[in-house]
């Protein structure tokens, strides 16, 4: 059995290898934490799976220092042995694929035998802790220096738990091969997929590209370098997204097991043909359709359907009206959702479709699949939030029809803007007068409610009632409101006629979606028609305390170890294709990559098919707050870190002086609770949970130390009561002594950031 020391060293050597098909690192700080307690205690921490192989023939990660003869291939403890190699070694190995500070700054308390990451409020100049990496790279005498120093008396009992940490380096691990000239890369995929079943799957699309790699191990480079070149013009694919396009090309099929039968040499000019298809067909979608950047790209499953499409028509398209008969098929099969279900059944029969018949087959099937109508009606429009289906069509509208910004009064169009001009997403009714006229969150952020402007136009506009500011604009710029499809009553434009003003508009745009749609399918040539140049897009268009709140968790929970979720994005039935919500944050592949069910954060449940969620298994979480305290549980400690050791600074023994006021702020925490459910409407369940385990001052030490503002916060701005949140109870000042100057502060921005003065 080898040490971990000779397993180190053959990594060095190179001569133990990851193959390419395993995913990247995945593992979180915990974890890592986790594993160096179990092996400090002598506990088991599982054996390894290697195969012994001639890696010259298989696709690895990083380089063998001699590609000749036998090598190990990692297969299972890839996790394990790469945190082991980046504690002790101080550096990620050379296959190494994740984040190199998910094991960076491990320190060792000689007193308590506990491992935790490097928290400067804690440890910096505490003697008891011990830079783990450090001690592996140097020797003992530092800290024998130090321990004589600060306490002699235990001199020899911290030197001997020094002594077992560095000992580690001597501790076997079972390994486990698999040998033979029988076994080639699909034999071991395999394998590797049964003893992994409990760890990080493999996807189809990763056994497919396994299985090419063998044969060309520059495959996954080649690709990964396309996708690097997309990403930096604003586009964000995967490679399962890009090897279909390359399947479709070289196979016409949508299962990736027709792949088998390909040759490398076929599969590179395939690659290099469907590359060509997709960078043509961005550019028409870019510069007739407008649609410019990653969020409001449109149905990315009809790409591999247009390639096919090129390949069988030898690589380009006839003319500008079979370009925009293809770009109608195209928007028609991202607002119906053509690809949101059973993606791989709908590839199939549009590849067998467009092979019989092209493009007009295309549209004859996507009307039959519809029910013989395409026609896009006005409560199309109804949805809400830039997750929604409808959104990009509302830029896509904004973009061709040349819409006219509200300040300058000229078309949104680059070259009019000017290269430092960049679009905002602007509510025409401001979400905070919304919410003070008592309207719900998808009615403040319907996609109705939603225009694009230059972003100093929006500033100017604020938060100014849409009564006042409209009339300013239809009297400095005559047509710039019928442009952006606003209707033109005064009477719509009141914060009581909101709904109407909603309904009026989605009216609007459906005419000029179906007038727009009409000119493609048609495919009259249109005399004036330029191309669009790509415009800048900057963020939202003022500050939601839901937003800013789900930006904090995110943030929060991938310093825990999970993986960035896709945000404001939509979850569609696999069978049917219907939209089932639109989640704030979705981790399709678990909250590590690969590990655990697909999870949901869904805040607007009224809107969502909750029910079909779980019983798809999807785990939903419909609060912030929830979602926090399940990771938390999971990891099984609270985060280390330098924001939320303040409730720490201050002092929590008893202190008759203080009784009083702390008896009086306990009280004003639970009358928080009463006034918020009679005067705001409001049931703080969970807020009422915690006053009942921790305690009024406990509750809001807690509440201050989260990295972004609690579900009750957002609530009560969302009901314009910002003044019955903990924070403004925090900042009375007869209460200041209770908190620290560091909490005070954390209370008195997030009121500020919302606008209301403490």
């Amino acid at each position: 059995m080898p040490t971990l020391s000779t397993l180190l060293y053959q990594i060095d050597s190179g001569s133990v290898l990851l193959p390419e098909f395993q995913r990247g690192y995945v593992w979180n700080r915990d974890q890592v934490r986790e594993l160096m307690q179990s092996l400090y205690r002598g506990h088991p921490v599982g054996g390894l799976l290697m195969w012994e192989t001639d890696a010259a023939g298989i696709s690895v990660r990083g380089e063998a220092s001699d590609r000749q003869g036998t090598h190990l291939l990692l297969l299972d403890g890839q996790q394990r042995i790469t945190s082991l190699y980046g504690v002790v070694r101080g550096r990620a190995p050379a296959f190494f694929e994740g984040d190199p500070s998910v094991f960076a700054n491990l320190y060792f308390n000689v007193v308590e035998e506990k491992f935790e990451f490097y928290a400067p409020s804690r440890m910096a100049d505490d003697y008891r802790w011990v830079n783990v990496t450090k001690l592996f790279l140097e020797n003992l005498g530092e800290y024998i220096t130090s321990f004589q120093q600060h306490d002699p008396d235990n001199l020899g009992v911290y030197v001997e738990r020094l002594n077992r940490l560095r000992n580690l380096l001597e501790r076997e691990f079972y390994a486990e091969k698999i040998t033979g000239n029988d076994k080639n890369v699909d034999t071991v995929v395999d394998i590797f997929n049964r003893v992994n079943s409990g760890g990080t799957k493999l996807s189809k699309g990763d056994l497919a590209l396994a299985k090419i790699c063998s044969q060309w191990s520059e495959a996954r480079g080649e690709m990964r370098e396309k996708l690097r070149k997309w990403q930096e013009a604003g586009f964000d694919f995967t490679l399962d997204w890009l090897l279909r396009n390359a399947n479709a090309v070289a196979t016409g099929r949508a299962l990736f097991t027709a792949l088998d039968n390909v040759s490398a040499e076929d599969f590179r000019d395939a690659l290099h043909r469907s590359t060509g298809y997709i960078g043509r067909f961005l550019d028409l979608v870019s510069g007739r359709l407008g649609l410019d950047h990653d969020r409001v790209l449109m149905a990315r499953y009809a790409f591999p359907v247009v390639s096919r499409l090129l390949e069988l028509n030898g690589g380009g398209f006839d003319d500008r009206s079979h370009q925009d008969k293809v770009l109608y098929w195209y928007v028609h099969a991202a607002l119906w959702g053509r690809f949101a279900g059973s993606t791989e059944t709908f590839l199939q029969k549009d590849y067998e479709t467009v092979e019989r018949s092209g493009i007009d087959g295309l549209i004859t099937s996507l009307e039959r699949w519809r029910g013989g109508n395409l026609d896009v009606h006005a409560h199309d429009f109804e949805g809400s939030t830039k997750g929604s289906r409808f959104y990009p069509l509302l830029y896509m509208l904004t973009r061709v029809n040349q819409a006219r910004d509200f300040g300058s009064g000229i078309p949104l169009r680059a070259d009019m803007l000017g290269r430092n001009s960049s679009l905002q997403v602007h509510h025409l009714f401001p979400k905070s007068l919304l919410y003070q006229a008592g309207y719900e969150r998808s009615q403040v952020n319907a996609i109705a409610n939603f225009c694009f402007l230059t972003q100093d136009t929006n500033l100017v506009v604020g938060n100014r009632p849409p009564e006042e500011y409209f009339a300013e604009v239809e009297e400095k710029h005559p047509g710039a409101l019928a442009s952006q499809w606003i209707p033109t009553d005064p009477e719509l434009w009141k914060i009581e006629n909101y709904p109407d003003f909603l309904q009026a508009r989605r009216e609007l745009l459906a005419e000029a979606a179906q007038s727009f749609l009409t000119e493609l399918r048609t495919g009259e040539p249109v005399a004036d028609r330029e191309e669009l140049q790509p415009l800048s897009i900057a963020g939202d268009d003022d500050m939601d305390a839901r937003v800013a709140q789900v930006n904090g968790l995110i943030s929060e929970l991938v310093e825990l170890g999970c993986a960035y979720p896709a945000t404001d994005t939509e979850i569609a039935d696999p069978r049917t294709g219907r939209p089932l919500a639109v989640a704030e944050a979705f981790w399709p592949e678990g909250l590590q990559t690969g590990q655990g069910s697909p999870v949901v954060l869904e805040l607007d449940t009224a809107d969502a098919d909750l029910p079909r969620l779980e019983e798809l298994g999807y785990e939903v979480f419909t609060s912030v707050d929830a979602l926090r305290g399940y990771v938390r549980r999971r990891n099984r400690s609270e985060p280390e870190s330098d924001a939320e050791p303040v409730a720490a600074e201050q002092p929590r023994r008893a202190d008759p002086v203080r009784e009083p006021l702390v008896a009086e702020f306990e009280q004003r925490m639970r009358s928080l609770y009463e006034r918020g459910r009679r005067e705001a409407h409001y049931t703080a369940t969970y807020f009422l949970s915690m006053l009942a385990e921790h305690g009024g001052l406990a509750t809001a030490h807690k509440l201050l130390a989260g990295a972004a503002v609690s579900d009750g916060f957002a609530a009560l701005w969302e009901r314009g009561r910002l003044d019955l949140t903990v924070e403004a109870l925090v900042t009375e000042p007869r209460f200041a002594e209770l908190f620290s100057a560091e909490e005070l502060r954390i209370a008195e921005y997030r009121l500020s950031q919302f606008g209301y003065v403490a």
